[in-house]
């Protein structure tokens, strides 16, 4: 609770020829709900324990798919999430800048990012998605529609690894609102349980994002 607490302090303050350019992008997933919409989706979610029987195994969620052409999520995603993007018939990028929304970290080498799924695909598992059929985990896994895929840099994602909002959120202070928003939205629209702590945690976190936007 004493690291809730600080948090909380900081919340109130080419291969082939290359392809043109990409339009500059907003560095953003798709906007989540707000926190007063967030607040209402995480009353209306169940409260379980998290149950690993049977166990997780990352290859029950198939991913990259192809999104488009030759793009498949991850490509589409660094795209997005990039500026001045350029691509090689492969759609790899081949150029650009980056800046990973979690910890302000900058690139201009699209292999340094990871994609992050912002609520871990162990988490969904452990939340209910093991119930799920396959195809509807490889749709969690690639959805680009809800604010779940986002492009970070690799030493934020492997800091984050599986952990849910009780043990890990961005270091980046202008992100976490932001964050706190796609994960309740996502376990949402998935209908996927939260634990007791962790649904203590957003509660408290939304409540700060709450007092953001009206102030803002």
């Amino acid at each position: 609770m004493i690291v809730l607490v600080i948090l909380f302090s900081v919340v109130a303050f080419a291969l082939a020829s290359p392809i043109a350019p990409e339009a500059r992008a907003s560095h953003e997933l798709p906007t989540p709900v707000s926190a007063a919409t967030a607040m209402t989706y995480l009353a209306s979610l169940t409260v379980g324990v998290d149950d690993n029987v049977p166990a997780y195994n990352r290859s029950r969620f198939k991913h990259w798919h192809i999104v488009s052409g030759t793009c498949d999520t991850r490509k589409t995603v660094l795209k997005r999430d990039g500026t001045d993007v350029v691509v090689d018939a492969a759609c790899k990028p081949t150029s650009g800048n980056w800046v990973s929304p979690y910890d302000d970290v900058t690139t201009t080498v699209a292999s340094q990012f990871d994609i992050d799924h912002i609520v871990p695909l162990k988490e969904a598992w452990v939340s209910g998605a093991r119930l799920w059929t396959d195809a509807k985990r490889e749709a969690f896994a690639n959805d680009l529609t809800l604010p779940q895929l986002v492009a970070v840099s690799a030493r934020s994602n492997r800091s984050k690894g599986d952990k849910d909002p009780a043990l890990w959120v961005p270091p980046s202070a202008s992100y976490l609102c932001t964050y706190i928003r796609a994960w309740v939205e996502i376990k949402y629209k998935y209908h996927l349980a939260v634990d007791a702590t962790e649904k203590t945690v957003l509660t408290d976190y939304l409540a700060a994002c709450s007092v953001e936007e009206v102030d803002s």
